[in-house]
């Protein structure tokens, strides 16, 4: 827009010039004009460009400066197109640098130096230049709206990119989270069964080859499923994995940890309902979990798995061990931050209670 108003006050000028060489002193008009003029163009950007309340400021000296020289061409004898296209340069400005009451109050004053002409052209002609200065003033400030709303278009869009890349790194840490608790909570107890049975088989090798082997077989068999659980977690990246139902898969944990060497029950209350595939997995990894660390930490006799289906919609899990149990249960172990994770994201809860010689309960409860 300033360009705009640059380049009509420049036609403005051209046109006051030519219009001044039919009057007996050409000279004071072109003058003021050129002063009116060389402001507009030089003058107005630097203005424009402040913040308030120093726009503001200038922007009124701007126009007290101005508004004079423009009555100045009208004295000194240029009543032409080319002085009153000068005048609505003016009223354009206003608008643009001043508040709307003093803008208007602008446009008004700008036609009065008609006043000094032969009443009936003088009426007539500051008739046209008010029609001309409010036809001015509305355009201009529906351009400055205009302005002001794709300027405000354009943060919102950059706002958009911005919440957009942060939802889309925010994808990314949650999927990256949810794989690195399957590995842990997969692969981790897989591997942890093997170890177990390996360090079995060897502790027998040499007193019982029979029962060494058959550790063995069924360290292999672990492995076997290990891999086939880092295949799961691959292909959970392309299409939802699908598992038993709930009870079944936990009565296959409770013979795998049994066959590990701790004898582990499970216990079913409540009449069994279907449930979403994120909360069987969320249960199925918070057993798998808890018996892992029975196996790895508890130094315990048996375990003991209770799945509830409650009648206040919850569905909970207990692992249980007759273990060592502790005084201080760690909060920052990433496979209980995983448990936490995951109940967490259903509206569920966890709760570890562990008692030195009397074992670590560990309590899941999920919306379900």
């Amino acid at each position: 827009m300033n360009r705009a108003l640059a380049v009509l006050t420049c036609g403005a000028f051209v046109t006051l010039v030519a219009e001044a060489t039919g009057l007996d002193h050409p000279l004071p008009p072109i003058l003021a004009a050129l002063a009116f003029s060389l402001l507009a163009v030089l003058g107005f950007g630097p203005v424009e460009r402040q913040e308030s309340p120093r726009r503001l400021r200038l922007g009124i000296l701007y126009v007290l400066v101005q508004l004079p020289l423009s009555y100045l061409v009208f004295m000194t004898g240029s009543t032409g197109v080319g002085a009153t296209l000068l005048s609505l340069v003016l009223v354009s400005q206003s608008v643009l640098l001043l508040p709307l009451p003093a803008a208007a109050l602008v446009t008004a004053v700008v036609p009065l130096v008609h006043l000094g002409m032969p009443m009936a052209d003088g009426l007539r002609t500051m008739l046209g230049t008010y029609v001309a200065a409010g036809f001015t003033a509305v355009v201009t400030e529906l351009l400055r709206r205009e302005q002001r709303a794709r300027a405000e278009l354009a943060r919102a869009n950059a706002r958009l990119r911005e919440n957009a890349a942060q939802l889309e790194q925010l994808a990314t840490t949650q999927e990256r989270n949810r794989v690195a608790r399957d590995i842990h909570d997969g692969l981790g107890h897989h591997l942890t069964v093997v170890q177990m049975q390996v360090q079995a088989a060897r502790a027998v090798l040499a007193s019982d080859p029979a029962r060494a082997d058959a550790v063995l077989a069924k360290a292999q068999q672990q492995s076997t499923e290990a891999l086939a659980e880092v295949r799961r977690s691959v292909a959970a990246l392309r299409a939802p994995r699908t598992t038993p139902p709930l009870p079944e898969a936990l009565v296959a944990l409770a013979e795998e940890t049994s066959a590990a060497g701790v004898p582990t029950a499970l216990t079913v209350s409540g009449p069994a309902r279907p449930l979403t595939a994120d909360v069987e997995e969320s249960l199925f990894r918070a057993a798998q979990e808890g018996l892992t660390n029975v196996r790895k930490h508890a130094d315990a006799g048996s375990a003991r798995l209770e799945l509830t289906y409650g009648d206040d919609g919850t569905v909970r899990l207990e692992v249980r061990d007759d273990g060592r149990g502790t005084t201080a249960v760690p909060e920052t172990g990433f496979g209980l931050l995983g448990l936490r994770e995951r109940a967490s994201r259903l509206g569920g809860s966890v709760d570890v209670v562990s008692e030195p010689g009397r074992g670590t309960t560990v309590r899941v409860a999920v919306p379900g």
